[in-house]
């Protein structure tokens, strides 16, 4: 019985993710100056990944 292809490890996995953890979209907005270090991390505007 062969493996469902979605099963397979993650080192398959190449595409680019279009959802950021909320650690990351503060990084970002950081880099972009739009957060400040005390600021709400909750309810934090829509951001992209850089390209």
């Amino acid at each position: 019985m062969s493996q469902h292809p979605s099963l397979k490890g993650t080192t398959t996995i190449t595409a680019k993710r279009n959802v950021l953890k909320r650690f990351e979209r503060v990084e970002l907005l950081k880099k972009r100056g739009q957060f400040k270090d005390g600021d709400n991390v909750l309810g934090l505007r829509k951001t992209k990944p850089d390209a």
